[in-house]
C-alpha cells in the first residue's frame, strides 16, 4: 500500500477521496464535483488545511472537541493504555480497570442518583441502547406493553435506525424504512419558527403540555419513556422558554414514565455546567453521553442509569451490548479529557467567563439586519436569519437556501458555522479565549454582511409564509 502524504496536492487528495470515501449526510456526487476541503492538522480552536488556510472552529468538530485540539495529554493516555491492555471486552464476567475508573468517576459528576454506565461508542448506539433498556425496565416490572417512547419533531437522537427513529427528522425519516413502531412525536418549544402570537411563556407551556395530550391518547399505561435533549443541538440550537422544561417534569411525574435526557451534545460543560439537566434544573432516569466525554479523541459514548432503574435491569440478563462497549483506550482518553475539564477549570471558565462574554458578543449579532433572533447557552448558540424581523417571517425561497448561503460566506471567511435549515449554529471549543471570541464574532459579521448583499442583489430578500 503506497501511504498518501498530507503535503500531497489538494486536487490529488480531493479526487481520491470523490473515488472512495463516502460521506456522511452528502449528496456524494455534489461533493466530488465541488471537492471536500482536506483538514490537515489542529491545534487549539483552529483547524489547517491542505492550502495553508488557518480556519477558526466554531462548531468543535461536530459538537465535541470541548477541550480544543492538540491536547498531548490525551494522546499519552492513549499509547500508555495500548501498550498495557489494547482491547478487552466487558461480556464474560470480565472487566478491566478504565471501565472501572471512568465509570466511578461518572457517577462522581452526574447529578442526582445517575451511578450505573452501560457503555456504547457513539451517541447513536447509546440511544439505541435507551430504547432496549426502557422497554426491559417495564417488561421487568411487570408492564410489557408500555413500549411506546415519546420524543420531538427536529430533535436529532442519532442515525442508527433506532435512534434515527426516536429523532424527528422528516428527511431521516424519509430513508431506511424509519421510523419502527412505538415511536410517537410532539411538536419542539421552537417559538421563533412556531410560536404564533403566544408569548414564550404561554408557548413552552403549550408545547411542553402536547407531552400530556399524547400520553392521555396513546394511553399512559401505553407509554414507557419521553426523550429530549435539554437543549436542541442539530435541529437548531432551540432553546426552550423558561415555563417548558419544568411543566415537562411535572407530567413525566405525574404519569410515572422514565424521563432520557440526550447529553450528547449538552453533556461534559457545553451549556456552563457539566450536564444540561443541572442547567435546565431536570432530573433524568437515563442519561446519554457521548461527543464531549472523550472531547472527541476517542469514539465512546453510553447511557447513565439511575440507581432504581439499574436495580430493575439488574434482575435480568440484558441481552444487549457492543464489541467496543467500554473500550480500554476510549476509557482510558475519556479519563483523561475529564480531569483536564475538571482541574484546568474549563467548566466553571465556561459558567463565570468566557460563556457570558461569548452571550454577549454573541447576542449582538442580533444587531445585523439579516438576523432575527440571537439565542445562546453556555457555547451552544444561533442566529435566527429573517428577511423581517418584525414579524418572524421565513425567507419566500425553499428552506434552508440562505443558510446554506451564509455558511459558505463564513467557510470563505475561514469560519467553520453550521446552518440548520436558516439558522447559523455555533458551538466552539470550551477553550476558546475571549480574544478568539472576538476573532469568531467578527468573521460572523462580515460573513453576515455578504450573504446580505448577495441576497439583495439575488432578490432573495423576501418574506414568505409559514
Amino acid at each position: 500500500m503506497t501511504l498518501i502524504s498530507p503535503n500531497a496536492p489538494t486536487a490529488e487528495l480531493q479526487a481520491l477521496d470523490a473515488a472512495h470515501h463516502m460521506h456522511p449526510f452528502t449528496h456524494s456526487a455534489d461533493l466530488a464535483k465541488k471537492g471536500a476541503r482536506v483538514i490537515t492538522r489542529a491545534e487549539g480552536v483552529w483547524l489547517n488545511d491542505s492550502e495553508g488556510e488557518r480556519i477558526l472552529d466554531g462548531m468543535a468538530g461536530l459538537w465535541c472537541v470541548n477541550i480544543g485540539y492538540g491536547r498531548k495529554e490525551l494522546a499519552a493516555a492513549a499509547a500508555r493504555q495500548m501498550e498495557e491492555l489494547p482491547y478487552y471486552n466487558t461480556f464474560f464476567q470480565t472487566t478491566h480497570v478504565p471501565a472501572i475508573q471512568l465509570s466511578a468517576r461518572l457517577a462522581e459528576l452526574a447529578p442526582g442518583n445517575l451511578n450505573h454506565v452501560f457503555y456504547a461508542s457513539s451517541g447513536s448506539e447509546a440511544n439505541d441502547t435507551n430504547i432496549r433498556l426502557a422497554r426491559t425496565y417495564w417488561a421487568e416490572k411487570g408492564a410489557p406493553e408500555r413500549k411506546v417512547i415519546i420524543s420531538r419533531w427536529n430533535a436529532y437522537h442519532g442515525s442508527s435506525v433506532g435512534s434515527g427513529s426516536l429523532g424527528g427528522m422528516k428527511g431521516m425519516h424519509a430513508q431506511g424504512g424509519m421510523p419502527i413502531p412505538d415511536i410517537h412525536h410532539i411538536d419542539q418549544p421552537d417559538w421563533w419558527s412556531e410560536g404564533g402570537d403566544m408569548t414564550p411563556e404561554e408557548f413552552g407551556l403549550e408545547r411542553a403540555r402536547q407531552l400530556e395530550q399524547a400520553i392521555e391518547e396513546i394511553g399512559p399505561e401505553k407509554v414507557a419513556a419521553f426523550i429530549a435533549e435539554p437543549v436542541q443541538g442539530a435541529g437548531g440550537v432551540i432553546v426552550p422558554p423558561e415555563t417548558y422544561w419544568p411543566e415537562i417534569q411535572r407530567i413525566v411525574k405525574k404519569y410515572g414514565i422514565l424521563l432520557i435526557a440526550d447529553e450528547v451534545i449538552c453533556g461534559f460543560g457545553r451549556t456552563g455546567n457539566w450536564f444540561g439537566s443541572q442547567t435546565m434544573g431536570i432530573t433524568p432516569d437515563i442519561m446519554t453521553i457521548a461527543k464531549g466525554l472523550s472531547s472527541g479523541y476517542q469514539p465512546i459514548g453510553g447511557s447513565i442509569l439511575s440507581d432504581e432503574v439499574a436495580e430493575v435491569i439488574a434482575g435480568t440478563e440484558f441481552n444487549h451490548g457492543y464489541t467496543y462497549s467500554g473500550h480500554p483506550v476510549a476509557c482510558a482518553v475519556a479519563l483523561e479529557n475529564l480531569r483536564i475539564l475538571d482541574e484546568e477549570g474549563v467548566v466553571k471558565q465556561v459558567a463565570e467567563e468566557t460563556g457570558p462574554y461569548l452571550k454577549e458578543k454573541f447576542e449582538g449579532l442580533a444587531a445585523h439586519p439579516l438576523v432575527g433572533e440571537a439565542k445562546i447557552v453556555g457555547f451552544m448558540g444561533s442566529l435566527a436569519l429573517t428577511p423581517d424581523k418584525a414579524s418572524r417571517a421565513p425567507f419566500a425561497a425553499d428552506a434552508g437556501t440562505v443558510g446554506y448561503i451564509c455558511r459558505e460566506r463564513c467557510f470563505a471567511n475561514n469560519l467553520v458555522m453550521r446552518h440548520v435549515g436558516d439558522r447559523m449554529i455555533i458551538s466552539p471549543p470550551l477553550v476558546m479565549s475571549k480574544e478568539e471570541i472576538d476573532t469568531l464574532i467578527d468573521r460572523a459579521w462580515t460573513s453576515l454582511d455578504e450573504c446580505h448583499a448577495r441576497l439583495k442583489a439575488e432578490g432573495l430578500m423576501v418574506a414568505g409564509t409559514r
